[in-house]
């Protein structure tokens, strides 16, 4: 039997509402469609209002909702836990579970990497203890305080991973958070149009330290000419050590080699002082680097990386981040690379490379436009053909934004240019061949998860 998450007692201590009934939460939802019994469904306001689901929620099975006013269609003495604000009774909720947390906390942003680098501290921890983490890339102001809701207080360690789009955001989940460790994965051009620079960029992600522990550590990219700007801010929020990952030579936490290949990912490493060997299936040399920190993180929290080291044989970095699988194509088969969940320049380079490094009768790049770049949205996207050029026999593209890419391409690799992901996923299934390999990315507003399905259906809508 699931162990009680939260009860009628601790619900009403945690976020001062009212519920009249008696109920035993095993877990905590915001989607009413996914909803398990026994769970407390939070009626939050996004793109729609999660009040008109609390009936749906609560047929399904959910222990009770949470409410800020009275929802539709909810039979009489239905179990609502009535708040002020359902968004602040999430924060109250996650507020109180890191209260009452004993194990130790780790908190992981960066412009790229954040999530493979959760998702592999998860693997690492979990040799040591229990291991908590999101399950997908809940992140923001809703993710964090959720991710912690959901913490069993039996847990040895949480996870938790940090993004942002604007100014200001990381900050305040980081204090939400009070990690132990936190690990800054890389500086890059992502939400560069939200920010303006990468000075900005740095110092938004460098607010991770805010809400570290006293004495805490925070393992940062030796690599960057921003580290000791980094380095600033997290000695001046109290850490009381500081760790460099990367290349550097002066990195506590070195990559001295790395190889990539069909078969997966190899690294050698020097974790303070000590020497790691790292066999890993996902294919790239930046799974390598993210390797780096969070190895570093893992000896930041007291555990030992070596022992751990071992784990990263079942790194999977996650539907929708690279993921292989083999498709039909007329006449025969193809394989599909599909890292369709987000894509910020970095994070396109690395995946471009590789696409370079699997053994193909043609490899072919399908891109999405990539978001939040502002006025530089030109010059990076242009900036991407000749890693694209590079990797790719033939490039797909979608987006206003890829165009620039599109028209810097030799005439011989380009293969469609169309104006959104709908348009493109007919036209890269005709063209497909067996034996192609055959990679999608874009940024998750370009929709390029529609290209994967289509080509996962044979060309069916």
């Amino acid at each position: 039997m699931t162990a009680p998450l939260w009860t009628t007692a601790t619900l009403r201590a945690a976020t001062g509402g009212a519920l009249d009934a008696e109920v035993t939460v095993t877990g905590i939802s915001i989607d009413s469609r996914t909803v398990k019994p026994g769970e407390l469904f939070i009626a939050l306001r996004d793109t729609r209002d999660g009040h008109d689901f609390v009936a749906d929620a609560l047929a399904r099975g959910a222990a009770c909702a949470m409410v800020d006013r009275d929802p539709p269609g909810v039979v009489p003495n239905a179990a609502l836990l009535r708040v002020t604000d359902t968004m602040a009774g999430l924060r109250a909720l996650g507020t109180a579970a890191r209260a009452g947390f004993g194990g130790k906390v780790a908190a992981v942003t960066g412009s790229v990497g954040k999530t493979g680098t959760k998702e592999m501290l998860r693997l690492l921890l979990s040799v040591s203890g229990p291991t908590h983490a999101a399950v997908a890339s809940y992140n923001n102001h809703w993710g964090v305080p959720l991710t912690l809701a959901r913490m069993p207080a039996a847990a040895g360690f949480a996870v938790i991973e940090i993004g942002m789009n604007n100014p200001g955001e990381i900050a305040p989940l980081s204090r939400l958070a009070r990690p132990h460790a936190i690990a800054i994965t890389a500086i890059s051009e992502a939400h560069i149009g939200h920010l303006g620079s990468l000075d900005a960029i740095a110092e938004e992600k460098g607010s991770i330290a805010a809400g570290l522990e006293p004495d805490g550590t925070a393992v940062l990219p030796r690599d960057t000419p921003f580290f000791p700007r980094l380095a600033a801010m997290a000695r001046a929020a109290g850490a009381g050590r500081v760790i460099g990952f990367g290349e550097d030579r002066a990195a506590e936490a070195r990559l001295l080699e790395a190889t990539a290949g069909p078969e997966g990912t190899h690294a050698r490493l020097a974790v303070l002082g000590r020497e790691i060997a790292v066999a890993m299936p996902a294919i790239g040399l930046h799974h390598a680097r993210n390797a780096c920190a969070a190895l570093a993180v893992v000896a930041a929290l007291g555990e030992d990386p070596v022992r751990a080291a071992a784990a990263l044989a079942g790194y999977d970095p996650g539907a929708g981040r690279g993921a292989a699988r083999e498709i039909a194509v007329a006449g025969g088969t193809a394989l599909l690379l599909d890292d369709s969940y987000n894509g910020q320049p970095p994070a396109m380079r690395a995946a471009l490379r590789s696409l370079a490094l699997r053994p193909a009768a043609r490899r072919i790049a399908v891109l999405g436009e990539m978001r939040e770049l502002g006025p530089f949205s030109s010059a990076l996207h242009a900036g991407l053909a000749p890693d694209a050029a590079a990797a790719a026999d033939l490039v797909f593209c979608c987006g206003a934004g890829m165009a620039h890419l599109y028209e810097a391409l030799p005439a011989a690799k380009r293969g469609a240019l169309l104006p959104d992901s709908t348009a493109l996923a007919p036209v890269v299934q005709a063209a497909l061949r067996p034996g192609d390999v055959v990679l999608v990315k874009g940024s998750l507003a370009s929709r390029m998860a529609v290209v994967v399905q289509a080509l996962m259906a044979g060309g069916r809508p």
